[in-house]
C-alpha cells in the first residue's frame, strides 16, 4: 500500500486491523476501475476502454482511444477528467458523470466555478455531429446552484448565485487572496516556523488572516505542511503586506514558507 502524497509504504494487512478477522479484506480498484467491473459484468458484449492518466502511455494513445470512438470500434469509454479535455468525440451521443459533485467539497474556494465549468465541457462532449446528445449527472445535491443551472441550462443562473456569494464573503473578484504554506522536513519544525509566522501576523483593518492549520495534503513529499489564508479587500496592497509581515520572519532549519497570491489551488 502506497500513498501517493506523503510516500507513506506499508504491507498489505494479512488480517483487519481492527476486528483481526482474517480473509476479509478485498482489493478493489476506486472510480473509473470500479465502474468498469460494473459495466463489463452488466454487459459482457460491450466494448468497453478505459481513458485514465496512470494507463496511457503519452497523448498518442488517448488520441487512439478517441480515434477508436470516432470509427465505432468502441461502444463506451470510462475516464477521468481527461475525458474532457480537448478530445472530439464526432458520434458520442450520451454522457454520463458519476458523483459530479464532488469537486464541491473540500477546501478549494472556487469549486463551484471549477465544477461548473467541467460539467460544462464535458456535456459538450455529447451531440457535436448531426445526432442529438443526451448529458446524465449523478449528484447528492440537486438544489446546489451548479446542479440546478446545468439541469436548467441557464448559465447566467449560475454566475449571478456565485457573483452573490462571492461578494458577501468578500472574494475574488471583490477581494484578494494570499495561500502561505509553511513547509519542514518534521512535524516540529513545521509548527514551529507557523507559530512564529502566526505570532507575526498583520492585525489590520480589512485585512483576516486564517490559520495556521494543516494544509489539506499535510505532508507531500516527505514535508510536513502548515497553511495560512489571507483575505483582504481590494484597496489592501496585498503584496506590501506579505513583504512587511515575512520580513520580521525568520524561519530555520529546514522550514521554507512558499506564497501563492491569488491561489488557484488550495491544496
Amino acid at each position: 500500500l502506497l500513498c501517493h502524497h506523503c510516500g507513506h509504504a506499508e504491507a498489505v494487512p494479512a488480517c483487519c486491523p481492527e476486528c483481526l478477522a482474517a480473509g476479509t479484506l478485498a482489493a478493489c480498484g476506486p472510480g473509473v476501475e470500479r465502474l468498469m467491473e460494473e459495466v463489463t459484468a452488466r454487459f459482457p458484449a460491450i466494448r468497453a476502454a478505459l481513458m485514465v492518466s496512470d494507463l496511457l502511455q503519452g497523448p498518442r494513445a488517448a488520441a487512439e482511444l478517441a480515434q477508436a470512438m470516432t470509427e465505432r470500434r468502441l461502444d463506451l469509454l470510462i475516464g477521468t477528467q481527461i475525458v474532457a479535455k480537448g478530445h472530439h468525440f464526432p458520434m458520442l451521443t450520451l454522457v454520463g458523470v458519476v458523483d459530479a459533485d464532488l469537486g464541491l467539497t473540500g477546501g478549494d474556494l472556487r469549486a463551484a466555478e471549477r465544477t461548473y465549468q467541467l460539467l460544462q465541457q464535458v456535456g459538450g462532449r455529447a451531440g457535436r455531429a448531426e445526432h442529438k446528445g443526451r448529458v446524465l449527472i449523478q449528484t447528492f445535491m440537486p438544489d446546489q446552484p451548479v446542479m440546478k443551472a446545468l439541469a436548467l441550462g441557464d448559465r447566467d443562473r449560475f454566475l449571478e448565485a456565485e457573483a452573490a456569494a462571492r461578494r458577501q464573503a468578500g472574494l475574488p473578484p471583490f477581494g484578494r487572496l494570499a495561500a502561505l504554506i509553511v513547509s519542514a522536513g518534521d512535524a516540529e519544525s513545521a509548527d514551529f516556523a507557523a507559530g512564529a509566522l502566526s505570532r507575526a501576523a498583520p492585525q489590520l483593518p480589512g485585512v483576516t488572516v486564517l490559520g495556521p492549520a494543516p494544509a489539506p495534503l499535510a505532508i507531500l513529499r516527505g514535508r510536513h505542511r502548515r497553511r495560512f489564508l489571507v483575505k483582504a479587500g481590494r484597496e489592501v496592497n496585498l503584496q506590501a503586506l506579505l513583504r512587511d509581515w515575512l520580513s520580521r520572519v525568520r524561519v530555520q532549519g529546514s522550514a521554507r514558507i512558499q506564497v501563492d497570491i491569488d491561489p488557484y489551488s488550495f491544496l
